[in-house]
């Protein structure tokens, strides 16, 4: 053996050695970096996002395997909830379904329809949609869909929803029972787009007076709007009435773009602020079509975020009155970001102000949604539903309007007239026949049976003359007797005119939808009729 040999038998070994200990070393050395940590697999480094380090530790040390992305699912909720009371995540599973009520539209059949002893009954089918051009017609009940049997099973409307609704140009099978049909009609029906509608109705109160009631404020809102008003105005319109009672907002832009119809060119209809937003105004531009038509808005507890914004610039500015009882106080504005899986987060960014600076928003207490939902309740125990909210009362809140009027901050928007809930005519008799459904049940066991004669009438006006000769209130107590309802004829008398034209609106509705129930229900609406009243006054400005 050479020398050289001899030597590789020596210097290997010695360089492995070597080799180990710097290895030591150098991982000595990287672990021992300022700051770093390390567990058996894993360097954790400061700048690492505490959340994201726990996720990981988890994900790669945990004992047992975990679906680190349904951990996710849970943990992003917990992180939201601790801030204000709107922000909130939208998993990817709930987004479109989230997003349709606002987008305007989703694909279905086109029918609306109602559970009734245990059957799905079509109460109407919306004109041009895919069931009126198959000849599904109102009165008929499904029995089947997609050959599954869906009468007589517990079915609930939202499983009704589900099995009828899908993607656009999809197709389902529903069988229908047909009154003096012995044998199931199947329809094999490709979904279409379903438009959703948000103004719930239009009409003339009388000559002069047009009524709008905005549901709420979606993408197709401001067309559904100004189509209303032209036709309004058609009929001799002078004076609006807009209904944002339960209103609870929607798309900021949709209600400016309504609010900019009644107001002149340069006048603040809100701004916004936030720590990482500044200011941003948005003014009228002066091409409104009803910026000399005399104005009221109707406003109660459930009127929100978008409503508050529309309801507070026509007030700042003194372009109408606001007639009702104290607004929700939604004053913070939500942006909403997509994630890459699909996935939302509706986070707020900053908050809305009319135009004389008030904060719409009401105190909250950052993590403690329960008790900041719990106000409405709060507001109605200590009488607010009934009397002017006290909290016109601090100079504190106080701020001007346009013309030097006085309105008050503090959350939500204080009506220009209150109007206090009125009880007059309601009776635990009146509260059961609701809870219970009966009047809806036998409102619409009354139109299916009576719908050939019903159909001749189709406008409300006419349908409550011909209803009015009928004997349709005692059917309602020999149906309510039978469902072994206990009747107090002391408050059946005194609840009366309150049961009777509710019944008769919901019997219209089931034929001619809104049209029918809005302008019938109006006449026992105490707000409404406050409003009819001072539209007759000067206003104050």
């Amino acid at each position: 053996m050479t020398n050289k040999g001899n030597k590789s038998r020596i210097l290997m070994p010695l360089i492995f050695a070597l080799v180990l200990v710097s290895g030591v070393f150098i991982g000595r050395y990287i672990f021992s970096l300022p700051g770093a940590l390390r567990s058996n697999s894993l360097i954790i480094y400061p700048h690492q996002d505490k959340v994201e380090m726990v996720l990981n530790l988890i994900k790669e040390e945990y004992v047992d395997s975990i679906n680190i992305k349904d951990l996710e699912e849970k943990v992003i909720p917990h992180i939201v909830e601790n801030l204000d009371p709107h922000s909130v995540y939208i998993p990817a599973k709930d987004l479109k379904e989230v997003n349709e009520e606002l987008e305007g539209n989703f694909g279905g059949i086109g029918v609306q329809f109602s559970i009734q002893d245990d059957t799905v009954m079509v109460v109407a089918v919306i004109s041009g949609g895919p069931s009126e051009k198959l000849g599904i017609l109102p009165g008929d009940r499904i029995i089947k869909v997609n050959d599954t049997t869906i009468a007589g099973v517990g079915i609930t409307n939202n499983d009704v929803i589900h099995k009828l609704r899908g993607e656009m140009g999809t197709k389902v099978k529903v069988s229908i029972k047909r009154k003096n049909v012995d044998k199931l009609i199947d329809f094999d029906i490709t979904r279409g787009e379903i438009p959703l509608t948000s103004v719930d109705v239009a009409y003339m109160i009388n000559d002069s007076i047009g009524y709008v009631k905005i549901d709420r404020f979606a993408q197709n809102t401001y067309e559904e709007f100004v189509t209303a008003l032209a036709n309004l105005k058609q009929k001799g319109c002078k004076n609006i009435i807009v209904d944002l009672r339960n209103n609870s907002g929607g798309l900021l832009d949709v209600s400016f773009r309504i609010t900019n119809e009644f107001l002149k060119k340069g006048e603040l209809i809100f701004f916004t602020q936030g720590k990482a937003q500044p200011r941003r105004e948005v003014r009228a531009n002066g091409i409104g079509s009803c910026q000399d038509t005399k104005l009221i808005v109707l406003i109660n507890e459930f009127s929100a975020s978008a409503s508050e914004i529309f309801a507070g610039a026509i007030q700042d500015n003194d372009r109408g009155l606001i007639v009702g009882r104290r607004s929700f106080g939604k004053g913070l504005v939500q942006s909403q970001i997509p994630l890459p899986d699909g996935s939302a987060l509706r986070l707020t960014v900053a908050r809305y102000y009319t135009p004389s600076g008030r904060c719409i928003q009401k105190p909250y207490i950052r993590g403690d949604a329960e008790d900041y939902y719990k106000d409405i309740i709060n507001r109605y125990e200590h009488g607010e539903f009934f009397a002017k909210d006290s909290i016109s009362q601090n100079d504190s809140l106080k701020y001007y309007t346009k013309s030097g009027r006085v309105v008050y901050g503090g959350g939500g928007i204080m009506p220009d007239i209150f109007v206090p809930r009125d009880t007059t005519l309601y009776t635990d008799l009146y509260y059961n026949m609701r809870a219970s459904r009966v009047i809806y049940q036998y409102a619409l066991k009354y139109a299916d049976e009576h719908r050939k004669v019903l159909t001749k009438y189709t406008d409300a006006k006419s349908m409550l003359a011909y209803l009015n000769t009928q004997p349709v209130f005692d059917g309602l107590v020999r149906f309510a007797k039978s469902r072994k309802m206990k009747i107090d004829p002391k408050q059946l008398l005194r609840s009366k005119p309150l049961i009777d034209n509710e019944l008769k609106a919901y019997i219209a509705r089931n034929i001619i939808d809104n049209e029918g129930f809005y302008p019938i229900l109006g006449r026992q609406d105490n707000v409404l009729q406050k409003a009819v009243e001072e539209m007759t006054k000067k206003f104050p400005f």
